[in-house]
């Protein structure tokens, strides 16, 4: 590992941030540096801080120490991620005997110069404790292979001698700081502490010393473990080739990963899926003693949060048979919460509040052949799961490599799970309707699908796109702006095409909850003047297209195994058909009884089909609608108006003489998909009131 500093860099960073001062500035310039580096740090881990001067309120001069504060993450960090706290009010503390860890965080608070700022760091205190103007601090990968080894302090006494100080294990907080502070003061000379099972702390008198000496610690330790790698094969292992694709393996693993919940509306608790690959978790995953490593604890203690204690390993995955393999997926989940509740019911008694036991589904699973799957409630969060997976793993192939692995614990382990700072870090989100669900809409760049992503998304559900129209497709996905939702190019009206858009989506998030078949085109013209072509063109979309999303639909949900919702987004030309709207309406109407169909097979797999009969909707000036710029024209002279009014026209001739746009019919496929009523086979208007349209 090199050093990333950079003169240049350094200065236009103190320029831009001129309005602080330098120290802090620079601060931020090598805290940006670590955060860079995934070997050092992961998704918001580590922490940095800086002594400066202030100003108290009367203008005399104080010490302060600015550290990074909760939910900032270094490789961002921003000045105002480093809030300052009153240096001497946090020292004073450590006259205390004992200080428990909700007093803590209120006196860190209480000794902030500015109250609105965040949580300072949970180690705060140990930043305070050290008389060190620079402090830096991470979990470099390398220093914990070191560390979780069973003579870890012999390695790093015999590669540093003493230019660290050796920290046995503490959980974060006031005895740990404590702890460190007289370590340090007993090895005044060393560059730094090594933390048992932790991480690494430096310290300088600049940012740039602080900083080099821990890249130079780091790069010792990566240098020394792949001495001892170099011509050996990682494991002994030589990796297995899975008979099937992981994107056919995906919905398996997130069906068996769904919670049952005592929610009758939705059963289910779901999650999103991160798929890896790699020849270090391809070795890992064929490994005898994979099984045993995946069992052990995690690298470092935080980590728990994100990826729970132990790995779901399948051994000899049953991959030539599609059930029997989610058999087997569904079986070990079971296993795996049936030992998370015992671990609970061992441990729960550590604590002195009581405590209620989290959700004992795994969050990351390997995978022989194909890798890890990693679970999360959301995209970043199965993401963040995936990259300490992969970190994780990378990390005991090198400890079992030079020496054997040993973690945490159960008990230490336990206490950081159930800590009540870290929990609180993940708190304070309010659940949403579809948290969780994967959402396909066909003809998903259009006015319609843009409007229906929208309020999906904002339902909490991922979603995918699909389209025909490759440039609309990256302009929506551009609008809504969030990697929660995904677009691929596909044709309705081509089997191959179709099946590579929901294999894209499985690939993506692992799964699909929600089916929106929205594709169509509007073919106009009396019957007595159309064309058989122009017939044939309606039927491949409009109704052939629905066929194959709803087949494709029902074969993903029926391995999945949790159910879903298919929303059908018909027209009320199926109750109501206009005069030349005869392919169009003859097209939706088959469609609309594949629906009612799907709702009569798919109710055994617990699986509702419901139709939305929308009208006149004409879309947004950034999204309009392509089948009323086909048809509308024409529709307006029929009528002797212009077409600018058209619109208006089918406002004022609703009952509720409501506009309606994308958005309403978004809200009905809400409505739909978060199954508030034990609803199937229904159609719904969305027209503002036609009486002619209305359901019979």
């Amino acid at each position: 590992m090199l050093s990333g500093w950079d003169d240049a860099e350094a200065a236009a960073c103190v320029e831009r941030y001129a309005s602080v001062a330098e120290e802090l500035a620079l601060r931020v310039y090598t805290s940006r540096l670590i955060g860079a580096e995934p070997g050092l740090v992961l998704h918001g881990g580590g922490n940095t801080s800086v002594v400066s001067r202030a100003l108290d309120l009367f203008g005399n001069p104080l010490d302060v120490l600015h550290i990074k504060g909760s939910g900032w993450d270094l490789a961002s960090i921003e000045p105002e991620g480093l809030p300052a706290v009153r240096l001497a009010d946090l020292v004073k503390l450590r006259e205390l005997e004992r200080l428990d860890d909700e007093t803590m965080v209120a006196e860190s608070r209480r000794a902030l110069l500015d109250s609105s700022a965040p949580n300072p760091s949970i180690e705060v205190l140990l930043h305070a404790f050290l008389p060190h103007q620079f402090i830096d601090h991470s979990h470099a990968d390398a220093i914990l292979a070191l560390t979780n080894q069973r003579d870890g302090e012999l390695r790093i006494k015999n590669l540093f001698g003493d230019r660290v100080a050796w920290v046995p294990y503490v959980m974060a907080g006031f005895e740990l700081a404590k702890r460190a502070a007289e370590i340090y003061e007993k090895f005044p000379d060393s560059e730094g502490l090594v933390l048992e099972k932790h991480g690494l702390f430096t310290f300088g008198s600049s940012a740039r010393e602080s900083y080099e000496r821990h890249i130079s610690i780091v790069d010792a330790a990566e240098r020394h473990i792949l001495e001892q790698l170099e011509g050996q094969r990682m494991l002994d292992a030589r990796p297995v080739v899975a008979t099937r694709e992981a994107l056919e393996i995906a919905p398996l693993v997130r069906g068996a990963l769904a919670e049952l919940t005592e929610d009758r509306d939705q059963p289910f608790r779901r999650v999103i899926l991160e798929y890896r690959k790699s020849d270090e978790l391809y070795h890992f995953a064929a490994a005898d003693i994979g099984p045993a490593l995946a069992a052990q604890p995690p690298i470092t203690p935080d980590h728990v949060i994100r990826t729970k204690g132990p790995y779901l390993f399948i051994e000899r995955p049953q991959y030539g048979s599609p059930e029997a393999l989610g058999a087997q997926i569904r079986g070990e989940v079971e296993r795996y919460r049936s030992d998370y509740r015992k671990y609970f019911e061992r441990n729960q008694g550590r604590s002195a509040v009581p405590l209620t036991m989290l959700d004992p589904t795994p969050r990351v699973v390997v995978m022989p052949g194909l890798g890890i799957f990693a679970a999360g409630t959301t995209r970043a969060a199965a993401r963040i799961a995936a990259d300490i997976a992969e970190h994780t793993i990378r990390t005991k192939i090198w400890a079992t490599t030079i020496g054997m692995y040993d973690g945490l614990s159960e008990g230490d382990l336990f206490d950081m799970e159930y800590w009540s700072l870290e929990q609180a870090k993940l708190a304070g989100r309010a659940a949403r309707p579809l948290d969780g669900q994967v959402a396909v809409i066909t003809g998903g760049a259009g006015a319609i699908g843009e409007g229906i992503a929208r309020q999906l998304l904002e339902a909490g559900a991922h979603v995918v796109l699909l389209d025909r129209d490759e440039t609309r497709l990256e302009q929506v996905q551009q609008r809504l702006g969030t990697d929660r939702c995904v677009g691929t190019t596909a044709d309705v009206g081509d089997e191959i095409s179709l099946r590579q858009g929901f294999e894209y989506a499985c690939a993506e998030f692992g799964g699909i909850d929600i089916v929106v078949p929205n594709a169509g085109i509007a073919v106009t013209g009396r019957l007595a003047d159309l064309e058989p072509e122009d017939f044939d063109a309606a039927v491949n979309v409009n109704l052939t297209g629905t066929f194959l999303t709803v087949r494709q639909a029902l074969r993903t949900f029926e391995l999945q195994g949790t159910g879903g919702n298919i929303v059908l987004i018909s027209t009320k030309n199926v109750p109501a058909p206009g005069a030349e709207f005869g392919a169009y309406s003859a097209s939706k109407a088959g469609a609309h009884q594949i629906a009612r169909v799907a709702a009569l097979e798919g109710a055994a797999i617990g699986v509702r089909a419901n139709c939305i009969n929308a009208d006149a909707v004409f879309g947004t000036e950034e999204n309009r609608s392509g089948l009323w710029a086909k048809v509308g024209p024409e529709r307006a002279a029929a009528r002797g108006l212009a077409e600018s009014d058209l619109e208006e026209f089918y406002r004022k001739r609703s009952l509720l003489k409501a506009r309606v746009n994308s958005d309403h019919v978004g809200r009905a496929v809400v409505f739909f998909a978060s199954q508030l009523t034990p609803t199937t086979g229904a159609s719904l208007p969305v027209d503002g009131g036609l009486p002619d349209a209305a359901p019979r």
